[in-house]
């Protein structure tokens, strides 16, 4: 029911921005074999950009065209990347471990998911954030509810994703190490970094060189979170 009732609320609307993004997504999930390393995260991804545009739908943010807005530039800097692996070309730092290890066998499923989150949140969503204040013409204290807003969901959608994602009884060989090592990674204090982040790139904005260093510094530092995170298990 929930479901008609969302699909209908869109019918009813004009196209958003956040369309285009999830109609991508949707492509990318049907292109790439399940097994896929990126296709693991694309899934869970566009699970969390659908959950966003029932929440806009529905209410669920008080600025609607911010949160939109914010969604759309957020899922665009994963598209980025995509298309630049795709096309040869170096993706960021931070989602490089990603796409070189997309098909190893000794990944299991539940690091690819969480070292995309970690690529998307601990560098991206800073860079978004700082895209939206540019396009709204608004400040990073502007979007403060829509960015908590982004971030809780992804908060309830992580939990599930591990349930999801974590060896059965029948792989407990590795479910120890695995939890250890996913354990170590926290959602929370990435959301914390990237606001932190977000603001700093906003104070800095007159100074394009300072800038672009600490965005390059943070992408790599981002980068090497990720690569520990798919250490592989054989």
């Amino acid at each position: 029911m929930a479901q008609m009732e969302h699909v209908a609320a869109r019918a009813d609307r004009r196209r958003s921005p956040v369309d285009s993004v999830m109609e991508r997504m949707q492509a990318l999930r049907d292109d790439w074999p399940a097994t896929d390393g990126v296709a693991v995260f694309n899934r869970v991804y566009l699970a969390v950009t659908e959950e966003i545009d029932r929440q806009i739908d529905g209410g669920g943010f008080p600025d609607r065209r911010a949160a939109a807005t914010l969604d759309a530039l957020f899922a665009r800097r994963y598209l980025a990347a995509v298309d630049a692996a795709a096309e040869g070309r170096r993706p960021p730092a931070c989602w490089r471990p990603l796409f070189q290890y997309r098909r190893h066998p000794g990944v299991r499923p539940l690091q690819f998911a969480l070292a995309g989150i970690n690529a998307h949140i601990g560098h991206d969503l800073a860079l978004a954030l700082v895209d939206t204040c540019r396009a709204l013409d608004c400040e990073p204290a502007d979007l403060e509810v829509e960015f908590d807003r982004v971030g809780d969901i992804l908060t309830l959608l992580e939990e599930r994703i591990r349930e999801d994602l974590m060896p059965g009884p029948d792989l407990l060989e590795i479910a120890d190490p695995l939890t250890h090592l996913v354990g170590s990674w926290s959602l929370d204090r990435a959301r914390e970094g990237a606001w932190s982040a977000a603001r700093l790139l906003w104070g800095v904005r007159e100074l394009p060189g300072l800038a672009e260093e600490f965005t390059e510094r943070l992408d790599t530092g981002v980068g090497l979170v990720g690569r520990c995170l798919l250490t592989p298990w054989r």
